[in-house]
């Protein structure tokens, strides 16, 4: 029996056109015509004369309405699922180089809208974003695909409530979907640090920052300062370069996790301690500053401060109050190692941020590399919220 035809939306003339231009969401306000289609559902997408745009996930209560999927007709849902997964998995592949903690899934950048993995080591961390991948048989399409090609020992699913209260989806507890495993150890670059499943921000680590936490490692030197260590991925990678390395994150469960992974690595410290510190960055900047302690190498890696677009001013505020304090604590041919995550601050933005910063600390800076994310996070060129990470190498001359 041939199955039903799939629900239809139409789009306004500016939907068709964002479709058109390569973008793969549509927002509500674009949507012309819905009637009667259900959440989470698999639809055809037409322009306003009729004509099949193709088909894409429909969300009845984001403001990303559309997340489209292929321009070709879908007759077989979980077989494009399947290999959509299984092409995820082949790219990291080619990609992927010493570690076993990387995405594996990065939503639209794999062409799976709404669908986060990573994996640690033996452990893969599952994170469900809209209605449609909720759905149980997309679950179950999933969980066995990852089961089948990676073999994990767990799948664990972590779960942010606003996300799923934004999608009018049932509340639910982060936990265990296969397996009984939730800690295990994972490398990034040769250095060893602890995974808790059910713990941590996001997944549970910042794989995105891998490439970087390497780059860093190569130009630091002397004294170094690393702000928002966080759970220590860059004093890690710098204590081996580094006569002295100070951490400072405002989470004290952060920082025990952080100790326990210097521990982890005794070896490749060659001795050196690295002091963890609980304090406010922006506190702690300006004190240090002002009591003119100076360091040889300095890393600014904060949370995103552009939540949304109407944050950017005050965002750029605080990345250059940030940037202009460690700009005056570097020694003379100090190297800075400054992030962004904001999606919304652009590298322009951000790079004129620095520029500023350094003008006003009467600093010359030569810029070494600019970076993103790691490559297991892969940038769509038409979606441009796919490139959201930002990190820039310097050094400061006089």
């Amino acid at each position: 029996m041939p199955k039903p035809p799939l629900p239809t939306i139409k789009l306004s003339p500016r939907g068709t056109t964002r479709l058109k231009s390569g973008h793969v969401w549509v927002y509500r306000s674009d949507i012309a015509q819905a009637d009667g289609v259900a959440p989470g559902s698999l639809v055809t997408v037409i322009d306003q004369r009729g004509k099949p745009l193709g088909a894409a996930l429909y969300s009845s209560s984001s403001q990303i309405a559309i997340r489209m999927l292929t321009r070709e007709e879908v007759t077989d849902f979980p077989a494009l699922l399947r290999q959509r997964i299984a092409a995820a998995i082949d790219y990291r592949k080619n990609v992927v180089r010493d570690t076993n903690a990387y995405r594996v899934i990065f939503t639209e950048a794999d062409f799976l809208p709404g669908l986060i993995v990573d994996r640690y080591n033996d452990i893969l961390s599952l994170q469900i974003l809209t209605q449609a991948m909720d759905a149980e048989f997309v679950r179950a399409t999933v969980i066995s695909e990852l089961s089948e090609y990676l073999h994990p020992a767990s799948i664990v699913e972590r779960v942010d409530p606003r996300v799923r209260e934004l999608e009018t989806l049932a509340p639910r507890a982060s936990g265990l979907l296969q397996g009984e495993k939730t800690s295990t150890i994972f490398t990034m670059n040769g250095v060893r640090f602890r995974y808790d499943a059910l713990e941590g921000q996001k997944t549970g680590a910042f794989l995105d920052q891998r490439e970087n936490y390497a780059a860093a490692a190569q130009y630091a030197r002397g004294e170094a300062l690393d702000v928002f260590c966080y759970r220590g991925g860059f004093a890690l990678h710098l204590a081996p370069r580094c006569s002295q390395v100070t951490g400072v994150d405002s989470s004290r469960p952060a920082l025990e996790v952080a100790e326990q992974n210097a521990a982890l690595n005794r070896d490749l410290l060659k001795g050196n301690e690295i002091e963890w510190i609980e304090a406010n960055a922006f506190d702690l900047l300006k004190d240090y500053a002002a009591s003119n302690r100076r360091y040889d190498t300095i890393v600014l890696d904060p949370p995103a401060f552009a939540k949304t677009k109407r944050d950017l001013d005050s965002a750029l505020r605080g990345y250059k109050e940030l940037n202009l304090r460690a700009l005056k604590m570097l020694r003379p041919e100090g190297m800075l190692v400054t992030c962004s995550c904001s999606y919304h601050v652009s590298q322009a933005d951000f790079l004129e941020m620095l520029g500023s910063a350094a003008i006003d600390a009467r600093r010359t800076l030569r810029v070494i590399e600019l970076r993103g994310q790691a490559k297991d996070h892969p940038i769509l060129l038409d979606v441009p919220e796919t490139a959201y990470l930002k990190c820039a190498i310097a050094r400061v001359s006089i």
